[in-house]
């Protein structure tokens, strides 16, 4: 049900995509977007926890059309169909390989099924699970290019009682009629879904969706584990991780003779991309596997404090799905999630990886807000609901990450000035320029290996 473009704040940190165009589109604080004279553009040129044992099984074998790599437009229909696999094993517990030194998953499940291109279809995913514990899969559109893009869904998370409460309110389920009703003929046709706008540079690439309805920013393989202080007293499934695994076991064998994968989500789904990316490079390892994380900064420790890290490594298991060589990653006090940037630039040295953030993301601020509210403050402070982070100290955590990233060529960034959040799906896509650089145009040069850091 659509709404006011005027949100309350807890609406506006969930940020229901249905309702993203309101929570994203304005911005109340007054700044602007666009550039201005003083614009510069400073242009530079892990593992899977589940690693399922079983294979899933289907009546068909054989993938979706390839096609040429062509610009030729793809045509989208209001018509969609699903696969349910049956037979498929309801296994939690297998174990990895890849966070362990050991040689990596092999992912030979059977390949999605066929389907026109341009048509959205729902894959169930009988082993896959939402927070609630009910099922879950995948949305797929083929398309007329052998390239392949992996969105991550983006929508709050949950880990205290106030932000499981609001989770719960509006993203704990998400199965086929959910897909069917609500997201492929809205939120999947627009922005960087969009098959008949000649701006889009992945117009004609192959979709995989990923829905986001674990709270865990798809980063997650903790099952059965009980939120401190929420007030239902239930075990919640942080398994966004583990059933992402699921997923590339039938993924990487549809598409294993693609050229290029683009990784992104927006939100949650811009961190989930971000930690899941290790493995999805190490599974299509011949290919050119880019990164996009939009509206999900990863700041450093004095942003995203460590007592923060460290209520997310126990609720969500971090220290097993995050890549066991990334040194860095696991400092003694909690903190270093950040370093994952770096680990990530060093070992894909030959990809491209990029952010895309507001200044003053008033929605992430609120997130890192209950971790800490200004420069000099008390860490993790009781009492805190939906305040968000000074956006004066927040805009200096963003520039103290694109200074972390400018040391590498790998990285590039787009930063807007403002408070908005999330820019993929929407028609801001389209129509966010910063000093004369349209943020659709910074994709497409993204994509072509050429990273820059482009803000106000």
């Amino acid at each position: 049900m659509l709404r006011s473009r005027s949100l309350p704040l807890h609406m506006g940190l969930l940020c229901l995509p249905l309702l993203l165009p309101a929570c994203g589109a304005e911005n109340p604080g007054g700044s602007s977007d666009t550039a201005s004279d003083s614009d510069s553009v400073d242009s530079e040129t892990g593992a899977d926890t589940s690693n399922p044992a079983t294979t899933e099984a289907t009546s068909q074998t054989s993938a979706g059309p390839s096609g040429s790599q062509g610009e030729t437009d793809s045509s989208s229909t209001d018509g969609s169909s699903s696969t349910t696999d049956d037979s498929a094993s309801d296994t939690d517990t297998d174990t990895d390989t890849e966070t362990t030194g050991d040689p990596g998953p092999i992912y030979d499940g059977d390949p999605l099924p066929e389907a026109p291109p341009g048509e959205w279809n729902w894959v169930d995913f009988p082993e896959a699970k939402c927070i609630d514990g009910t099922k879950t899969g995948i949305g797929v559109r083929y398309g007329l290019s052998d390239k392949v893009v992996i969105f991550f869904e983006g929508g709050g998370g949950c880990f205290n009682d106030a932000t499981c409460g609001l989770f719960y309110a509006s993203f704990a389920h998400f199965d086929e009629l959910v897909f069917d009703v609500i997201w492929q003929n809205t939120i999947l046709q627009g922005g960087i879904f969009s098959t008949n706008n000649s701006d889009n540079p992945v117009r004609d690439w192959n979709f995989i969706y990923v829905p986001y309805c674990t709270g865990d920013v798809h980063a997650g393989d903790s099952p059965d584990t009980f939120v401190p202080g929420y007030l239902v007293d239930e075990p919640q499934q942080f398994v966004g991780y583990r059933n992402f695994g699921h997923f590339l076991q039938r993924i990487v064998p549809t598409f294993e003779d693609t050229s290029h994968v683009l990784v992104t989500g927006i939100s949650a789904g811009g961190f989930g991309a971000a930690f899941n990316y290790d493995r999805v490079a190490d599974a299509f390892g011949e290919a050119k596997v880019s990164l996009i994380d939009d509206s999900g900064p990863p700041l450093t420790d004095p942003w995203l404090v460590p007592c923060m890290q460290t209520a997310w490594r126990e609720l969500y298991n971090l220290d097993m799905t995050l890549p066991q060589d990334c040194e860095g990653c696991f400092a003694d006090d909690g903190g270093g999630i950040y370093n994952l940037a770096h680990f990530l630039a060093e070992k894909h040295h030959d990809q491209s990886l990029g952010l895309i953030t507001a200044e003053r993301d008033v929605i992430i601020r609120t997130f890192f807000g209950y971790g800490i509210q200004n420069e000099g403050g008390e860490h993790c402070p009781d009492g805190i609901f939906e305040l968000p982070m000074n956006g004066g100290y927040f805009e200096e955590g963003i520039y103290a990450l694109r200074d972390e990233l400018g040391n590498s060529d790998v990285w590039g960034s787009y930063i807007m000035g403002g408070i908005t959040h999330t820019y993929l799906s929407f028609p801001d896509y389209y129509l966010k320029q910063v000093n004369g650089i349209r943020l659709v145009d910074w994709v497409r040069n993204h994509l072509e290996g050429n990273t820059s850091h482009v803000s106000p």
